[in-house]
């Protein structure tokens, strides 16, 4: 994959676009191909949500799309594979909870051994963005003709959010799609449940019938939820089949019943 064809550009209607780029391509320990960023045009402004790896230019993409409309670009959360590429945008929102993350130079170097090859000439030091600005849960950005309210939906990270449209769709983030789920230390596994409790009854009360999760398929559907509420839920039933994952520092837990779903569960 090279910087000319790294992302591959989608139109999913006339007002969202996905934009994805195969994370394997970093590493092919990584296997939640592709990475999903959305791009929602509005009537005078334009929502870019995540910014991706860092590895190929993002900007000229977004801007040849948005043309005269004025760009919010914003972190789901502050993982490497959301952020890397804010250094070519001057501000990013981000919950408060995550913003002190994005505001430093993000550092590869601890897993040299899977980020050296493809970030090896930027030092493994990736500089942030100049202007980090803080988001909470509640708060609703206009973008002409449609709002989209942030939904703090910690589990995955201490900041994740989804984000929801007045259009009644709903953006995960890493929250909810198929395929390798990363989840905390088993302590905090309550808390993925809640999380994702709140977002079933939150689609329900807005007849929110389809997501858009930032890895592999998409749309999907509300069962996309629903199973992962049930798989997360009986992970303490498999923990005997865990295995260790040392290169994630992680338990690793494949599910039986529901084969699109594989758990890491971190052991920091």
């Amino acid at each position: 994959m090279e910087d000319s064809n790294h992302f591959t550009v989608g139109k999913l209607s006339d007002e969202l676009y996905v934009i994805q780029e195969n994370i394997s391509y970093v590493h092919p320990i990584y296997t939640n191909d592709p990475l999903n960023l959305y791009l929602l045009l509005g009537e005078h402004s334009s929502l870019l949500i995540d910014t991706g790896c860092g590895l190929a230019p993002l900007k000229p993409i977004v801007e040849g799309i948005v043309k005269e409309r004025d760009l919010i670009v914003i972190n789901s959360h502050a993982h490497w594979d959301h952020i890397l590429g804010n250094e070519e945008f001057e501000e990013v929102y981000i919950h408060e909870n995550e913003a002190e993350i994005v505001s430093n130079p993000y550092n590869l170097a601890y897993h040299r051994d899977i980020f050296g090859k493809r970030y090896g000439n930027k030092n493994l030091v990736i500089p942030p963005c100049n202007t980090i600005k803080t988001i909470k849960d509640g708060d609703i950005f206009d973008l002409g003709g449609k709002d989209v309210e942030v939904i703090h939906a910690p589990g995955h990270s201490p900041g994740s959010v989804c984000l929801l449209t007045s259009e009644n769709k709903l953006f995960t983030g890493d929250v909810a799609y198929y395929g390798d789920q990363f989840l905390p230390r088993k302590e905090f596994i309550p808390r993925v449940l809640e999380t994702l409790s709140n977002l079933i009854s939150l689609c329900k009360k807005n007849n929110v019938n389809t997501l858009y999760p930032s890895h592999q398929k998409t749309p999907c559907g509300m069962n996309l939820l629903k199973e992962l509420y049930e798989g997360v839920s009986n992970i303490d039933q498999l923990w005997h089949t865990r295995k260790l994952h040392s290169h994630f520092y992680s338990w690793i837990i494949n599910d039986p019943k529901h084969k699109r779903f594989r758990y890491l569960i971190s052991r920091l």
